[in-house]
């Protein structure tokens, strides 16, 4: 198969398949951002559905959804304050009982001891400053961002901890 000159894309151009179809394979950015939008699924959150894949070497470490704690009931529109009380979204983090899913993606690696070091963590939405802190602290070296999320302080604490930031959308 001849080679692409789009790092991006592993080094392959679109091909035939065994029927004549082309298809277009999608880039590694592309390919994590989906798991990520499928982890999203798992949410139990009433407001916002987030998921967050973190890989090394091509290779998935963990993966997280927000929502609420293990063993606690999920949140419903009956019992989020956030929504009970009209918090915007991307302030007042505090009144929020889930875990984000970046947190439960550090997590899990923490529970099941796999470093996250030099790790890319791939997100449906752009981390919040509590987030944001958790990544620079775990040693995550890059994060890939399908959308912003109001919160864009967390991005400049990213890239103020040399965290490289790439915000890719799926086609």
């Amino acid at each position: 198969m001849p080679k692409s000159t789009d790092p991006q894309n592993d080094g392959l151009v679109p091909s035939k398949t065994q029927s004549g179809l082309v298809r277009k394979r999608p880039t590694i950015e592309e390919y994590f951002i989906r798991f990520a939008e499928l982890a999203a699924t798992r949410s139990t959150c009433v407001r916002r559905q987030v998921g967050a894949v973190l890989v090394r070497d091509k290779h998935i470490l963990s993966t997280g959804y927000n929502g609420a704690p293990a063993n606690m009931e999920h949140c419903t529109t009956e019992t989020c304050l956030r929504l009970k009380t009209g918090v915007k979204p991307g302030e007042r983090h505090e009144l929020c009982r889930g875990v984000h899913a970046e947190q439960n993606a550090i997590i899990q690696c923490a529970l099941h001891g796999v470093s996250s070091r030099d790790a890319t963590l791939y997100v449906t939405h752009s981390p919040c400053t509590i987030c944001a802190k958790m990544l620079i602290n775990a040693g995550i070296a890059r994060v890939v961002v399908k959308c912003q999320y109001p919160d864009e302080d967390g991005i400049e604490m990213l890239k103020e901890s040399g965290i490289e930031i790439d915000f890719v959308e799926k086609e």
